[in-house]
């Protein structure tokens, strides 16, 4: 969770966890963002939100409070998703080829990942998609630029001259902070009413592993 102002992240809560903790943890890192930068909710301007793909449960979670703050504060909602995030931080954070193909990729299960691919403008060029990938896989001309949490497990696979891997894995609240702005400036605003993560595949219950 963070709160940015203009271009500065005033604050930020995060963690990372197997353990669902979501629900556990999502409203106490709110309160503790809004302490930590001296603000109130009603000094907010617009509420943004993860819209997926990713964890079922995680996104029904964020989206749900993130709707809930947006119409009780009666503020925009902004909606961005993870690979579009990853994307505008990939941009912010290296310098990459005119030509450059950018893949961000979020684990999914086994090879399988949620990816799209992008130019160095974030302009897609493949919507967001869930793929499996094997060597065959981006053979395609051009230099391939991978990153996100899903792409690692590819480096053994993806290991030709065109293949580059980035030390960026998770997106984050924080990233948001360029693609806030331009939403906000754009008036890219979600209908609170109607907003619905995207899941891209459909809910799989999945038994819990014993604890015992």
């Amino acid at each position: 969770m963070a709160l940015i102002e203009g271009a500065e992240i005033k604050a930020l809560k995060e963690a990372h966890s197997d353990q669902y903790i979501h629900s556990e943890k999502l409203h106490l890192f709110i309160e503790e963002a809004l302490n930590q930068a001296g603000c109130k909710p009603s000094d907010l301007e617009a509420i943004a939100v993860g819209a997926g793909p990713g964890s079922y449960t995680g996104l029904r979670i964020g989206v749900t409070s993130a709707k809930a703050l947006a119409y009780s504060l009666q503020i925009p909602l902004i909606g961005a998703r993870g690979p579009e995030l990853l994307v505008a931080e990939a941009i912010k954070q290296f310098e990459f080829p005119e030509q450059a193909i950018l893949h961000p990729m979020i684990d999914a299960r086994r090879m399988e990942v949620y990816t799209a691919d992008y130019n160095v403008l974030a302009i897609p060029s493949r919507e967001i998609e869930a793929r499996i990938i094997d060597e065959d896989s981006y053979s395609e001309p051009g230099e391939h630029f991978f990153f996100g949490d899903g792409a690692p497990k590819f480096k053994s696979v993806l290991n030709g001259p065109q293949h580059h891997f980035l030390d960026l894995e998770l997106p984050s609240a924080a990233h948001f902070c360029h693609l806030l702005n331009a939403k906000m400036t754009n008036k890219e605003f979600e209908d609170v009413a109607y907003f619905e993560p995207f899941y891209l595949k459909e809910f799989q219950a999945i038994k819990p592993k014993s604890v015992f």
